[in-house]
């Protein structure tokens, strides 16, 4: 199993270990704000090709590279006024901007599964001090196998990929729970192609502008999780449930129970209180418990479309959909 360290308790340890780990092409496990990371150097097609073997990750899908500072992204993306107004804004945080990748950039084509542009991202938390002790992009998609569920804590990953893991840096549960968003400006439009952890609300508010939010289906893969199935747990889910069935697991939200629910094999509220933001943090550690219960089938109550809500249907749809 993989090492585990406590980047609280031993911070300089952890990073120089990760930074051995990393030069040696092999990847890490990192604490991210978003969900954890399974990083790796980003420059590197051996290091980028055990990203995709330990996930079992299809190749055509992209990964996000992470960066310490802008002078780092600057090395390898170009920025347009407006993607610069947002980096601005919103880094660092749960933002994935996309953008032309520079020729001159030592990504590898393989993170970029092939296209003209990168996914780029700055995390916020202790993921940052490690790739700027690095000092080069990490490559970093969830900590999981690829279609599963997110991890956000150092033993969900211990869990899926410990055996294969040489190390995981553990900073405790994720503070937002939720992939970032993943914007990409087209001839000055906003297009959303990932809802996540930064609202869209707060990208209009800054910009003035409406984000586009193209049909999905069947679209052409631009960034991280635009698969129609995704973050899918062994039990089938139901989603929008108005009422339980003998032996599903229950994830409902704002303390609203369901007819039925007695029945149920589990029980879970994401925020009694109605906190979409409680309920974005503990949604796949929920999914989790949910799946281990035994229950056949996950039933989720309906959630509020506005804010992170639009995030956590998103995740939940995807999770329903009918699996390959």
């Amino acid at each position: 199993m993989a090492e585990i360290i406590d980047t609280r308790i031993e911070p300089e340890r952890a990073i120089e270990t990760a930074c051995a780990v990393l030069s040696d092409a092999e990847p890490v496990a990192i604490p991210t704000e978003t969900v954890y990371g399974l990083a790796a150097d980003a420059t590197t097609s051996d290091a980028i090709s055990r990203i995709y073997e330990m996930k079992g990750r299809p190749r055509f899908n992209p990964l996000i590279c992470h960066v310490s500072d802008l002078a780092m992204a600057e090395a390898h993306v170009t920025f347009d006024p407006l993607s610069r107004r947002l980096a601005e804004a919103f880094w660092p945080g749960p933002l994935t901007l996309i953008l032309p990748q520079r020729h001159e950039s030592t990504v590898h084509t393989l993170a970029s599964a092939g296209l003209d542009t990168l996914g780029i991202r700055m995390p916020d938390g202790f993921s940052r001090r490690v790739i700027a002790r690095f000092g080069r992009p990490l490559a970093a998609p969830s900590a999981n196998t690829s279609g599963k569920i997110s991890p956000t804590s150092a033993a969900h990953v211990q869990g899926d990929l410990g055996p294969r893991l040489k190390l995981i840096l553990d900073a405790g549960p994720a503070a937002i729970g939720l992939e970032s968003t993943i914007v990409k400006v087209d001839k000055g439009a906003l297009r959303l192609l990932r809802p996540g952890g930064l609202d869209a609300a707060e990208i209009e508010a800054l910009t003035g502008l409406a984000i586009e939010r193209p049909e999905t289906a069947g679209a052409t893969i631009e960034a991280p999780g635009m698969l129609a199935s995704h973050y899918a747990p062994r039990a089938a889910v139901r989603i929008n449930a108005d009422d339980v069935r003998r032996g599903e697991a229950l994830i409902r939200f704002g303390g609203k129970a369901l007819p039925g629910e007695g029945d149920a094999a589990i029980v879970m509220d994401l925020s009694p209180t109605g906190s979409l933001r409680e309920a974005a943090a503990n949604l796949f550690d929920y999914m989790k418990k949910a799946d281990v219960s035994g229950a056949a089938t996950i039933a989720f109550g309906p959630i509020p479309s506005e804010g992170l809500g639009e995030a956590i249907i998103d995740r939940l749809q995807r999770a329903a959909a009918p699996r390959s």
